[in-house]
């Protein structure tokens, strides 16, 4: 077995100091659901209005993730195939696990910078966004707040941005979450949004009506 000898480094500037210069506190807002429920709509349009409140976000959308920093074997096949096979992410269950404890680990730094942290992803396993809510919550509790994009499937279907629904029918694909592959809702979000009947825009307000009660954010 291989020695390794990593230390963990003190910033020289605190979180404390990089809130206070912000002016709001850092979080993670994990919105989880179906896909073509919404998350990314509705994380995004929060995202919009913060922005125009001069509020430091960013959003980590699980698409443009598996693009780069969770990318699929077929992706890393330049680098070689035992590097693709070895380092590339899937989506059965245990790739899924590994690609949000990836994230969640991404979360906590830039929730630690200061930044309010906009996440979307299916993340279809309670065990694993428990998981980073106990990372990013061992240092200040209450910096989670999980959204629930509670949009029901046959509305999901019918918006179908990605034709993914219509693949995992005709069984085109496998490990679809809502079809063939399990999806675990939330059983108490700080959040619940109901995404077949209400606006984007309504529904990054009652997100943002959130951040405020709990102080994350200031009228």
């Amino acid at each position: 077995m291989e020695e390794t000898h990593i230390t963990w480094h003190e910033h020289s500037v605190s979180r404390e100091q990089r809130e206070s210069l912000n002016g709001h506190r850092g979080c993670v807002v994990w919105f989880t659901g179906l896909s073509g429920c919404g998350k990314s709509t509705v994380a995004n349009v929060v995202d919009q209005k913060l922005h125009a409140r001069g509020i430091h976000t960013t959003v980590l959308d699980g698409d443009n993730v598996r693009h780069g920093l969770n990318a699929s074997p077929q992706i890393l096949e330049s680098l070689g195939q035992e590097y693709a096979k070895r380092f590339g992410l899937g989506f059965s269950a245990e790739d899924r696990q590994e690609n949000i404890r990836r994230v969640g680990a991404v979360t906590e730094l830039f929730a630690a910078s200061g930044l309010i942290t906009l996440v979307a992803f299916v993340s279809p396993y309670r065990q694993d966004r428990a998981s980073v809510r106990e990372r990013v919550e061992a240092a200040r509790a209450g910096d989670f707040v999980e959204v629930f994009m509670d949009t029901p499937l046959e509305v999901c279907e019918s918006r179908d941005p990605k034709g993914l629904y219509q693949k995992a029918r005709t069984g085109e694909i496998k490990g679809m979450t809502g079809i063939d592959a399990p999806y675990e809702a939330p059983e108490a979000p700080e959040v619940h949004l109901q995404g077949g009947d209400q606006t984007p825009d309504v529904l990054a307000d009652q997100v943002i009506a959130h951040l405020v009660s709990v102080g994350i954010i200031h009228n």
